[in-house]
């Protein structure tokens, strides 16, 4: 915003700044340096959700800042609530148990044990393979989601929502894969 004088850039410009610093998020995480990796999940805290809505929130659901901006806002989730995320989790998990392999996470669902998953998942992101972190998240978001769905108290649009999300990241972790997620 700054080099347009404060101005909102235009949607062209948008678009490539907010692919540009998905890949260099990407780029830079894959440092030998391990405080880079725990820099870059911690992201938010540094530079607010609001900040990293207004660069990638608005991105295609299938496309790199898309996911990224989809794996930092599960997080988010999973660190802010972590009672009904390990709850959904728990009550999902029995019904879907392929994903809940994928996914890691222990038998009970702990709340600390989810976030604790999630950051993994996350730091898996930048220091392993971005495709299996994918996977791993859209998976917890599969379980998470049928628990969410049985759960009365739930709305079925939310349910619903984070069912998207899984078929989000699934499908761009095979783009990773085919090299075709930009």
């Amino acid at each position: 915003m700054e080099a347009h004088g404060g101005t909102t850039p235009g949607p062209a410009e948008a678009a490539e700044a907010a692919h540009a610093a998905a890949m260099l998020v990407v780029d830079a995480g894959r440092s030998a340096d391990p405080q880079v990796g725990a820099r870059l999940v911690g992201l938010v805290q540094e530079v607010g959700l609001d900040t990293l809505a207004e660069l990638w929130s608005h991105r295609p659901a299938r496309s790199l800042p898309g996911a990224l901006w989809r794996l930092y806002l599960v997080r988010e989730w999973v660190q802010r609530s972590p009672d009904s995320a390990s709850r959904e989790y728990a009550t999902g998990m029995h019904v879907a148990p392929v994903e809940h392999v994928i996914a890691g996470v222990p038998d009970p669902p702990e709340p600390g044990e989810v976030r604790e998953m999630i950051d993994g998942v996350l730091g898996g992101a930048f220091h392993r393979d971005l495709d299996v972190a994918l996977d791993r998240c859209a998976a917890f978001c599969s379980v998470a989601a049928t628990g969410r769905a049985a759960d009365e108290r739930s709305d079925v649009g939310s349910a619903a929502a984070l069912a998207t999300t899984a078929d989000d990241l699934a499908a761009c972790a095979v783009l990773w894969r085919a090299g075709q997620l930009v």
